[in-house]
Parts: C-alpha cells; sequence; structure tokens
C-alpha cells in the first residue's frame, strides 16, 4: 500500500472510531491492551479485532450494528470467551456483554421462567432461583463463568442434558438485534421473524424434513433450521440458539426454569476402558438419572478416591430426600455391570468428585509427559448406542495418524469431549491435523452423528459440514444466515461460507525459537513460549464461587479480563506475537496488566493447566527493567532482607521514628509505600541473636540435630515471637535443630520484583552456606509460607544447573511437615479451641495444607480455614496504588470470616503477611500455629536462654 492508500485508510479508521464513540454510551476501546485481549477464546484460533465494545443496553447494541453496516465492520457478540471453536473472536467489534449487560431482571417462580441479559453468569442465575427450589437446567462445566448469552449462541448443554436438554430445549422467548437493525421477539409461531424466512421455510420443507440426522440428543452442528418446521411448532427461539452470532445478537432472553431435586447422591462406576463404560451407559438411561458423564484414567493427576477401573462413569441421581436419592444411586449401580462403584451422599465428596470431571477440559491440554493438546475436535457427538463402537474406531483413528488423546464426556448423550496432541506450530503437523480432521468428520457421519454435539461448529468444524449434512443442506444455510444479515457483518466466516479450519490458528504468530529468559520452566522444556500457551481460555480464574480456592484475587476484586491469569497471559501471548502488542518486554500494556497480579501463585495450582503467572510476572519485570530505573518500591522491598539487616542493631530508634508522623509519611513517599499502610515494627532482637544467645546458655551437642532451622526475614526481623515458639515446640518433641551458620534468603523479594540476577545471587551466596547442611540429609524448616514455597519452586527454577538447588527444594518442610517426619508418634498438646483464618495462598498453591489440617486436629482446633488470598501478598499490598485492590482482596473472604467468628476463637495466620493484613485492617492479632501449640504446653519460659 502506498503513502496515500495509508493515509486514507488512516482516515477511514479515525472517521469509523469517532462515529462509533459518538454513538455509544457504554465502553468503546480501541486499545492495543484491549484488543490483545479478545484476539482469542478458548480454541485453536486467533483473529485480531478493531474495537471492544461494552454495550449498556439494546441500543447501544443497534446502534454498533448500525455504524459497522454503514462501514462494511464485522461484529462478533462474546460473553466469558469460552467458546473452544473460534466463534468469540472475530476481526471489527467484539460486543463484551461481561461488564454491563449482565442482570438477572425477573423471575417468575410460579411460571418457572426467568427474564435475563446475555451477560448474566450461570452460577449467578442458579444462586438466585435456588430459593424457590428452581435451577436452570444446562450446566456446562465452565458454569462458575459461563453467560448465559454464550449459552444461548451454542447451543450448550453440560452435564444433566440427559434430564433437562440443551439451553435450545430451556429457552422461552428471545429479544434480538438482528443484522438488518430490526428489534426482534423470538418465541414459537412466526411473529417477530426476519422478512422472507417464512416463504424461505415453505419452498423447501422437504429438504428440512429429510436434511437431518434422528434420534440424536446432541446434535448441535449447523443451523436449526428444521426447528421452523410445522410438525415441529415453528419455535423461533429454537431456531435461534446455537447460532454462534451470525444471525442476530441476542440482548434479553427468558428461559425456563426446572425443579431442583432437594437430595443427590453421586454413583461411581469403574469399568476396563472408555469403550466398556460408554457401552454401560444407555441401560442406566431408563433409570432417570440426572447425568452420565463418562472419563478415562489418563485424565486423573493424582489419588481421587475413585473406585477400581481404567475408565468410570459418573452417575447423580436426584430424590426429595437423601434417602430416596440414595437408593435410586443404588439401584443404578445393581443394573450398571461394573468392576467397582461407590455411592457418595455428602455434598463435600461430591463436589471433590465433580471437580475431577469439570476440570478434564483443562487437565486433557497436558499429556501425563507434559507435552501439549488442543480442542479442535472436542465435542463430537453420535447416537448413544453407538458410542462404544465409534470411541473403538476413534482410538483406531489417533493411532493410524501417530496422535494421542483422552476422550470423556457426556456419555449418556453420546458426546464425546477429547484434547489431541496436535502439532500445530509447523506445516506439516497442521497438514496432519487438517487429514485428521477430515477423515474423523467421515467417521463420525459413518455413525450418525453431529460434528458438534455442544460448542458448536465455529471455526474449527464448519468447513467439514458437508460431511454430515450434504452440499444442499450446507447451501441452505448460507441462505438463512442472509435473510437474516443481509450486509453479512455477523460473525463472518463461521457456521456459513466458513473460514478453513487451518487458517488464523493462533500459534501461528509466536517465535519459532525459544525466546531468552531467566527461569528454567522446567515443564515446559525451558520455553516461555510454551509456557505461555498453557493457557487455553478456560477462563475458570474468572470465577467468583466461593471456597473454589485463590486464584485469581485480582480478578475476583476488579471483575476486569485484563487482571485475570487468562487475560495476562493473552498479553503475553501478543507481546511475544508483536502484532497487537508491540513493545515486547517493554510492553505497557502488559506492565499494567501484571501490576495488579498478586504473585499469590494461587494459578499454579488452581489453573487446571497450571499456569504460573507469579513466575511470568518476575520474568517480565526482570526484562521491563532490565538497564532503567525501577520503581522506588523495587529498592525499598525488593531488597527488604538487606535494609532489615542494616537496621536491626538500631531497631529501637527506628520504631520510634517511625511513629513520628510526618517522618513516616516522608518515609512510605520516598520508599513507594501506600500512605494508608502503617510501617512494620522491627524486633528489639532478631531470631538468630536470640537463637545465638540460646545456644551459649543452654549449648547443644553437635551433630545431634534431626532438622534444620531456616531463619528467614521475615521470622528473624518481624516475628521472632514465632521462631521461638516453634523451637520450643519442636524440642518438646524430641526434634533437636541446627541453624545455618551464614546468612541465607529464600530471594522471595527479589523474585516477586522481578531482581532475578539479584535473586540468583542471594540463592548461590545461601547454597554455599546451607551446603554443609545438605550433607547431613536433614529436613529443612521453614515457618514462614512464602519462604518456603520460593525455596521449593523458584530455588531450583532459577538454578537448574545448580544440583543443590534441587536438593534443597526437596529437603524444605512446613512446621507441620516437619513434626510429622521428625516425630510422628509425640501428641501435641490439646488446646480446645476453634479457629478462624486464611490457609497462607502460597501454602496452597505449592505446599498443601494437609499436614496443617491434621496437626489442627490433634490439638483440638475446631473449624476450617478460608481460602483466597488475605490481599497484603508481601510487597503487593504495601505498594502505592495497591491500597484498595488489597482491601477488596481481604473483604473477599478473610475479614468476613474473622468478623463472624465467635469469642474465644482463636486467628490463624502462618503467614507474616496474613498477620499484618489483619492487624491492619481489622485489628486482630493472628498468630502462626507454632505460637498456639507452644501456649498449650504451659506457661513459662522454657529453654529461652
Amino acid at each position: 500500500m502506498g503513502d496515500k492508500g495509508r493515509t486514507d485508510a488512516a482516515a477511514a479508521q479515525g472517521a469509523w472510531e469517532r462515529e462509533l464513540r459518538g454513538v455509544v454510551r457504554g465502553e468503546a476501546d480501541f486499545s492495543p491492551g484491549a484488543r490483545a485481549l479478545t484476539t482469542m477464546d478458548a480454541s485453536n484460533y486467533r483473529r485480531v479485532p478493531r474495537a471492544v465494545v461494552a454495550p449498556r443496553d439494546a441500543d447501544d447494541v443497534a446502534a454498533v450494528l448500525a455504524v459497522c453496516r454503514a462501514h462494511g465492520v464485522p461484529v462478533v457478540p462474546r460473553g466469558a470467551g469460552t467458546s473452544i471453536a473460534g466463534q468469540a473472536t472475530g476481526t471489527g467489534v467484539v460486543l463484551d456483554f461481561t461488564r454491563h449487560m449482565r442482570s438477572l431482571l425477573a423471575v417468575d417462580a410460579e411460571a418457572r421462567t426467568a427474564v435475563v441479559q446475555p451477560g448474566l453468569v450461570l452460577d449467578v442465575l442458579r444462586a438466585a432461583v435456588r430459593p424457590y427450589g428452581l435451577t436452570f437446567g444446562p450446566d456446562p462445566s465452565t458454569h462458575s463463568r459461563c453467560t448465559l448469552g454464550g449459552m444461548i449462541g451454542n447451543n450448550a448443554c453440560g452435564s444433566h442434558s440427559v434430564a433437562y436438554g440443551t439451553t435450545a430445549d430451556n429457552v422461552h422467548e428471545l429479544a434480538v438485534v438482528g443484522g438488518s437493525g430490526g428489534a426482534l421477539r423470538l418465541g414459537r409461531g412466526w411473529s417477530g421473524a426476519p422478512a422472507g424466512l417464512r416463504d424461505f421455510v415453505g419452498a423447501r420443507l422437504a429438504a428440512l424434513r429429510t436434511g437431518y440426522p434422528q434420534d440424536l440428543p446432541r446434535r448441535i452442528s449447523g443451523y436449526a433450521m428444521d426447528a421452523l418446521l410445522p410438525e415441529r411448532g415453528t419455535d423461533l427461539a429454537r431456531a435461534f440458539c446455537g447460532s454462534e452470532g451470525t444471525l442476530g445478537v441476542l440482548t434479553e432472553a427468558t428461559v425456563r426454569l426446572v425443579e431442583a431435586p432437594r437430595a443427590r447422591a453421586l454413583a461411581v462406576l469403574g469399568y476396563p476402558d472408555e469403550s466398556a463404560a460408554a457401552e454401560a451407559a444407555p441401560a442406566l438411561l431408563p433409570y432417570g438419572p440426572l447425568t452420565v458423564e463418562g472419563m478415562a484414567a489418563d485424565l486423573v493427576r493424582g489419588a481421587a478416591g475413585l473406585p477400581r477401573g481404567g475408565a468410570w462413569l459418573f452417575v447423580e441421581t436426584g430424590g426429595a430426600t437423601p434417602a430416596e436419592a440414595r437408593a435410586r444411586a443404588r439401584e443404578v449401580v445393581r443394573a450398571a455391570g461394573a468392576l467397582d462403584a461407590a455411592v457418595v451422599t455428602d455434598a463435600a465428596g461430591q463436589r471433590a468428585l465433580w471437580r475431577v470431571r469439570e476440570d478434564a477440559a483443562g487437565t486433557a491440554t497436558r499429556m501425563p509427559d507434559h507435552t501439549e493438546a488442543w480442542p479442535g475436535w472436542e465435542d463430537c457427538a453420535v447416537p448413544p448406542a453407538r458410542l462404544g463402537a465409534y470411541l473403538r474406531d476413534f482410538r483406531a483413528l489417533l493411532k493410524e495418524h501417530g496422535l494421542r488423546g483422552t476422550p470423556y464426556g457426556h456419555f449418556g448423550d453420546g458426546c464425546v469431549h477429547v484434547r489431541i496432541d496436535f502439532d500445530l506450530l509447523s506445516a506439516p503437523g497442521v497438514a496432519r491435523f487438517r487429514r485428521f480432521s477430515e477423515e474423523l468428520a467421515g467417521l463420525v457421519a459413518a455413525h450418525g452423528g453431529s460434528l458438534s454435539g455442544e460448542h458448536g461448529d465455529g471455526q474449527a468444524r464448519a468447513e467439514l459440514l458437508p460431511k454430515m449434512y450434504g452440499d444442499e443442506l450446507v447451501a441452505l444455510f448460507g441462505e438463512f444466515k442472509d435473510i437474516w444479515d443481509p450486509a453479512g457483518v455477523l460473525n463472518p466466516g463461521i457456521l456459513a461460507r466458513p473460514a478453513r479450519l487451518d487458517e488464523n490458528l493462533r500459534f501461528a504468530v509466536l517465535p519459532r525459537r525459544p525466546v531468552a529468559v531467566e527461569f528454567g520452566y522446567p515443564q515446559d522444556g525451558g520455553d516461555f513460549s510454551a509456557a505461555v500457551r498453557r493457557c487455553v481460555g478456560v477462563a475458570k480464574c474468572r470465577t467468583a464461587e466461593a471456597g473454589s480456592g485463590v486464584m485469581c484475587p485480582s480478578f475476583r476484586a476488579t471483575g476486569e479480563e485484563a487482571h485475570s491469569t487468562r487475560g495476562r497471559a493473552r498479553l503475553l501471548h501478543e507481546m511475544l506475537a508483536g502484532e497487537v502488542v508491540t513493545g515486547g518486554w517493554r510492553s505497557p500494556e502488559v506492565r499494567d496488566a501484571l501490576d495488579l497480579c498478586l504473585s499469590c501463585k494461587g494459578c499454579r495450582s488452581d489453573c487446571p493447566v497450571g499456569v504460573d503467572m507469579a513466575t511470568y510476572k518476575a520474568e517480565f519485570l526482570h526484562h521491563h527493567y532490565a538497564g532503567r530505573l525501577r520503581p522506588a518500591a523495587h529498592y525499598a522491598m525488593g531488597w527488604l532482607p538487606r535494609w532489615l539487616r542494616l537496621a536491626a542493631p538500631w531497631a529501637r530508634v527506628l520504631n520510634a521514628l517511625a511513629r513520628v508522623r510526618p517522618l513516616a509519611s516522608l518515609v512510605r513517599r520516598i520508599a513507594g509505600i501506600a500512605p494508608e499502610r502503617a510501617l512494620p515494627v522491627l524486633a528489639p532482637r532478631t531470631l538468630r541473636a536470640w537463637l545465638r544467645r540460646r545456644r551459649a546458655c543452654v549449648g547443644q551437642a553437635p551433630g545431634t540435630a534431626s532438622a534444620v532451622l531456616w531463619p528467614d526475614t521475615f521470622t528473624d526481623h518481624l516475628s521472632p515471637q514465632v521462631g521461638r515458639a516453634a523451637v520450643r515446640v519442636l524440642e518438646a518433641a524430641g526434634v533437636g535443630l541446627a541453624v545455618p551458620e551464614g546468612r541465607v534468603c529464600c530471594g522471595l523479594t527479589y523474585v516477586s520484583t522481578g531482581q532475578l540476577t539479584r535473586a540468583r545471587a542471594v540463592l548461590r551466596r545461601t547454597l554455599d552456606v546451607m551446603e554443609p547442611l545438605l550433607a547431613r540429609g536433614l529436613p529443612v524448616v521453614v515457618l514462614e509460607p512464602s519462604c518456603a514455597a520460593a525455596l521449593r519452586t523458584d530455588l531450583p527454577e532459577l538454578l537448574p544447573d545448580d544440583p543443590r538447588a534441587a536438593r534443597l527444594a526437596a529437603r524444605v518442610r512446613t512446621f507441620a511437615q516437619a513434626l510429622e517426619e521428625c516425630a510422628p508418634e509425640w501428641t501435641p498438646p490439646y488446646v480446645g479451641r476453634p479457629v478462624v483464618g486464611q490457609t497462607h495462598c502460597h501454602q496452597h498453591a505449592v505446599l498443601g495444607d494437609a499436614a496443617e489440617a491434621r496437626l489442627r486436629e490433634r490439638a483440638g482446633l475446631t473449624g476450617g480455614l478460608s481460602g483466597g488470598c488475605c490481599g497484603l501478598a508481601g510487597n503487593f499490598g504495601f505498594e502505592r496504588g495497591h491500597w484498595e485492590v488489597s482491601v477488596a482482596c481481604a473483604e473477599e473472604r478473610l475479614l468476613p470470616s474473622v468478623r463472624a467468628a465467635a469469642p474465644g476463637t482463636e486467628l490463624l495466620a502462618d503467614g507474616f503477611s496474613c498477620r499484618t493484613q489483619l492487624e491492619q485492617l481489622a485489628g486482630r492479632r493472628g498468630r502462626h500455629l507454632a505460637e498456639v501449640l507452644a501456649e498449650g504446653l504451659g506457661a513459662g519460659r522454657g529453654g529461652e536462654g
């Protein structure tokens, strides 16, 4: 394009932008960051939009469509962006319905209906109607974040479809803005139909009556034009469902509700393999189950409490009472012919098992050997009676092409999900992807099936619809779309006149050679691009459901996609691509999104594919500030171990000066600390000083230690009472302690601020000091969970070439783990109090808290700790600009649980950050478990020296 052409294009773009901004009352965002966040959904595909618009109402939607029609700009509606076939991406305007149009407008419990806006999250609807004893039947595994608009667009189903059908079966009426701009009201009958539709159907009755496969409960592929046949009741709303944003834009829906069973039981049935499980599924349908779900052993990571077998059916039953639900589940077991079976009736046990099944979409993305697997043939469906035979043929086809995949899904409806280890990075790999796709489409059609049984065709399968429907019916799809959308602006390239299935692959833009990075990324072959590719977009990080772990506290606080784990991964992907986000490691878009990442590591455990945004953030900050001046907080809090060491002799004087308000304000301003924060109080005597004096008083025979006590920076300088308590308890349990002779540091503060060169130097010096103790093979007791997590993960990933790093990481133990390992017969003092508080987010993500829970139980400390993140998260909550998000994170779960606790409840918080947050926001003193147990040992100073 010449200079004049570029000038004209820029002028046209500017005119279009101004016109769009002028007619939309919601947000119209043309920035690289907003566009980068919506280039992808949960599929293999990527399309770069020109703008993202968050409409406020139907008038905004109509105005956007009018401007885009006039300028020939495509429009695609988008909910949570979890579509797996590419239909939630576009090259024009993405309509984001998750900001404003997300309300529940009305509930009619007597009529069992609800009126919803398209951005309403399914679980929000279900929670709102639960008091009426009602629910919305379809429930995809993404129920905690998927939107009703997206469910209608894709005709979503979920695990309960054997009882409640698809979304189309549960829709009463739809309000839609058509491609021509008119407001349409779609329900039964022809009222509201776009002009010409009735004549189109009347002229093609024979093709519509004979072109669709019958007896197929999960036929989602193509347009449901047969719903307009007179013998089917001419249901416009049903015909619109599953149209993937290509016919109109939904602005409101009246949906049907169903009575929720008062009690549920779960029968888990074990079979030799998935074909055997699939063949058993149809025989269970006459018993009226709520679900018949199937999955194989290669999707299960770790112990999951499943009965014996190589594959399982999850069959849920309902009843008016627990006894009735349990009786029905046992009836299913008797009829199942399974190798082994279990009936689970308690709610917690059922949730744990369902989580194994619901996380399969993410788990399946990584093969057991950590190689990648991808969607693309995620949800074919065949008649349930054909499923066993189809799975055997499917496995044979995989083997023929040298591919691997693990089927799972809705066996009662004949619907199979699978992620396959396609090579989508090389030309030969993409060519094999195409060949396999074409042959699999033929196989599905031969079994009388549907290319899509749940998630829509999108770009992944629409090209192959002639294999299922034939050329004549597929040609009618194009005519059908043109009636609704004459200008062709609604999601072009999807369903009608589709793009090729091997176009727009999201991997094509990534660098072909590994990027030079600091961390080792051992699970990704040392390739940062592969680490970023871990995010497949299932968006579990966007959930706000209670009890859903730690991830992602900043999204829970802000509700913004840019502050979710997925959003940050998308921005990093686009940074590597360099097309939309062009600044590379200096990108302000990525920097701003990562600024509110708390580095809680919650995604490392809660994300189904193990995205580790805390590590990615540290990597980014290292490169972003290389050779440049850093924010003041990086020097103040990143170098905290050094400053605390220098301040230790002057602790009393500095504490007194910190109480002088003008001086404290000046320190906060210089150090980049939030003005709302109180400065931490320095310990007059450090833990190491106490240990030295105590050793001199008491003495200890060399070589008698059975564990090493790690004097971390926070315990040493800010909470030495925790260390003293731990020493007392461990020695009471008969655990002799050694202490490193020199300075040691886990490097956490340097890592979290991205000062990785400094972190590596600190860690190498630490390994030099620890080498004699490592040679003795002693467990290393680390009292501060964040330091333990850094030693367990950051240390070996920053120093993969130093074998001492892996040895130290393997020896790290929490306080409770050390007691279990070194003093298994010891009985802790009985405290006998209820507890409240929060499991440290790093402990949840990296170390686990099972040993702590067992120790609390043995000590008579009753009750559980909340999940989530306290919001302080080391330096995060202290940094200027983070106060509001920090408080919001604490208010999500921690502070409400503390306020609701009865008098006399023990407030537990093993992390210094958690204790600081509780003190500064709630005025309450939290204690480490070691302190509570030390108190329980009895009064007196014992061996304090």
